[in-house]
């Protein structure tokens, strides 16, 4: 399998070995506590609510438990969708450094209002701190995975990003296992469901902690005019001189792209003009298909399981809140494991495309399955036994995690990130996330009603739309990989519309305009993405 810290180097632009030092990774680690924030969350309240101490607290067994469910579960999404927008503008304007400070405030502040509420009292205050959380992670979502990227060297680039998404799943990981211990080892009452909500403090303290010591994006302060503290900065990073031959090289770099893009001004000018760009027609089919993935990932029904996880397994068939919370754990587990090991060794390799109709063709086979046999069992109306049937049910949750890690989790995110133009990549983003957060907001929403309504259904529900996601994938969206940023116009503007053909004819223009940089590009895939390496 190979080496998976292994360094493609580019022949063309070597990077000096001290810009792999120590302090790139530090600041990759300290950012990505931001994706912590939102990978704990996805976790534990899900299985916090199927605690029977949050249950008896806040009366989820009453007429309206099914309202309330969702709306405690919903209302972080909402406030996502909100602190998306403004993640952008302070990010833009104040720095990334400051968005992720500034963000982590509100999450604490929301933190904080969950962890005292007093229960179905003060039902307020609970929204309030989930509203809040909500703004702080979806704020921060949007510019880490940006500030590490405009930090990295572009050879280790990828295996940066993939730390953000490692700390994600690591952290919902934690936020299973943390329900399951109080679970196992307080008595039922509010102590027991407090402590879980009370952990989110220590990720957005350590975001607060270790962001206090970096610096500054070297390329947004380039962006703003400071050049000097831009280069010091640069510098500090790379572990070099300030007047080394490589930092004076990256400064050259950035300002020639400064300039190339002085003619979309600044302040509201500049804004104004990004948006007429990204709503031209040579980028419309990039933007639609950016914001449709999002809404694809969803409909592979992984929000519905992060949240819905314990009432999923008792709907086939495992009951009691410690059996139920156990499988959940094993769930996150497979997670994360997946994740790192595709992260490392697969997304540059594989390939976009290969990844996403595997995963589509594995994700659709698995709820066939769980709503064939939730439908056969009656699992959603009566506790079936815990027979061959119930047992391989649980095998197709956990082989769905699987596929899904390998495939919908990343592939969203990195065609969102790789497709759009340089001068317009954040306003592309933040398009793209903020139909994530209302695609999240709508399933987390609507699926507690799917399971009460339609019971078996909530399964082929899921299924058929990861059909469609799959089939649109092999229609519409062409392999990426190997083509750098700025040749992305050679796949999505030569006049086709089918995937293959896209690709076919993007790799014949580059071919007919430089033969030796494509058949080095094809061999390695040197700076072509924020996550790729």
């Amino acid at each position: 399998m190979g080496n998976p810290f292994a360094i493609k180097e580019d022949p063309h632009h070597p990077v000096p070995k001290e810009a792999y030092g120590w302090r790139i990774y530090a600041l990759a680690c300290s950012a990505s506590w931001g994706s912590a924030m939102f990978g704990y969350d996805s976790a534990f309240i899900g299985s916090t609510m199927s605690l029977t101490s949050f249950v008896k607290s806040f009366d989820l067994n009453g007429p309206d438990a099914t309202s309330l469910s969702s709306n405690i579960t919903s209302t972080f999404q909402a406030g996502a969708f909100f602190g998306a927008i403004f993640g952008y503008f302070v990010g833009e304007s104040l720095g990334r450094r400051w968005n992720l400070l500034l963000s982590a405030l509100v999450f604490l502040l929301g933190a904080v209002l969950q962890t005292v509420c007093q229960g179905a009292g003060q039902l307020g205050l609970m929204y309030a701190g989930r509203a809040l959380t909500g703004m702080g992670v979806g704020a921060s979502s949007l510019i880490v995975p940006i500030y590490i990227a405009e930090s990295s060297p572009h050879t280790i680039r990828g295996r940066l990003i993939g730390i953000f998404e490692i700390f994600l799943q690591t952290a919902s990981l934690c936020g299973f296992w943390v329900t399951y211990g109080v679970n196992q080892n307080l008595p039922s009452n509010t102590m027991q469901w407090r402590i879980p909500f009370a952990v989110q403090i220590i990720p957005v303290a350590l975001l607060i902690i270790c962001m206090s010591f970096m610096i500054e994006s070297p390329r947004w302060l380039v962006k703003n005019g400071k050049f000097d503290l831009a280069r010091k900065n640069l510098s500090w990073v790379r572990n070099l001189p300030a007047d080394h031959p490589y930092v004076e090289s990256e400064l050259a770099q950035m300002k020639s792209q400064l300039d190339a893009e002085a003619e979309y001004g600044r302040g509201t000018s500049q804004i104004k003009a990004a948006w007429k760009e990204l709503s031209s027609k040579r980028l419309r089919f990039r933007v639609c298909f950016a914001m449709a993935m999002k809404w694809m990932s969803n409909l592979a029904g992984v929000n519905a399981l992060n949240y819905y996880t314990p009432t999923i397994f008792k709907s086939i068939g495992f009951t009691g809140t410690s059996v139920g919370l156990l499988a959940t754990g094993v769930y996150g587990v497979v997670k994360v494991v997946v994740t790192t090991v595709f992260l490392f060794w697969f997304v540059d390799r594989w390939g976009r495309r290969p990844a996403l109709l595997t995963g589509s063709a594995v994700i659709f086979f698995s709820f066939f399955y769980l709503g064939t046999y939730s439908k056969i069992s009656g699992s959603f109306d009566a506790s079936p036994p815990r027979d061959g049937g119930a047992y391989m049910a649980i095998i197709m949750i956990y082989i769905y995690a699987a596929s899904f890690s390998m495939s919908w989790n990343t592939g969203p995110w990195i065609f969102s990130a790789e497709v759009f133009p340089t001068k317009i990549r954040s306003l592309g983003m933040l398009v793209a996330v903020l139909n994530q957060w209302l695609a999240q907001y709508v399933i987390v929403l609507v699926t507690p009603y799917m399971i009460k309504d339609i019971k078996y259904g909530t399964f082929y529900f899921f299924g058929a739309g990861i059909f469609v996601s799959g089939v649109s994938v092999y229609f519409f969206m062409p392999e990426t990989k190997g083509f750098s940023l700025e040749e992305m116009g050679m796949i999505f503007e030569n006049g086709e519309w089918f995937a293959p053909k896209m690709r076919a004819v993007g790799e014949q223009l580059r071919a007919e305009r430089d033969p030796v940089t494509a058949a080095e590009s094809g061999k390695g895939d040197f700076a072509v993405t924020e996550h790729e390496e």
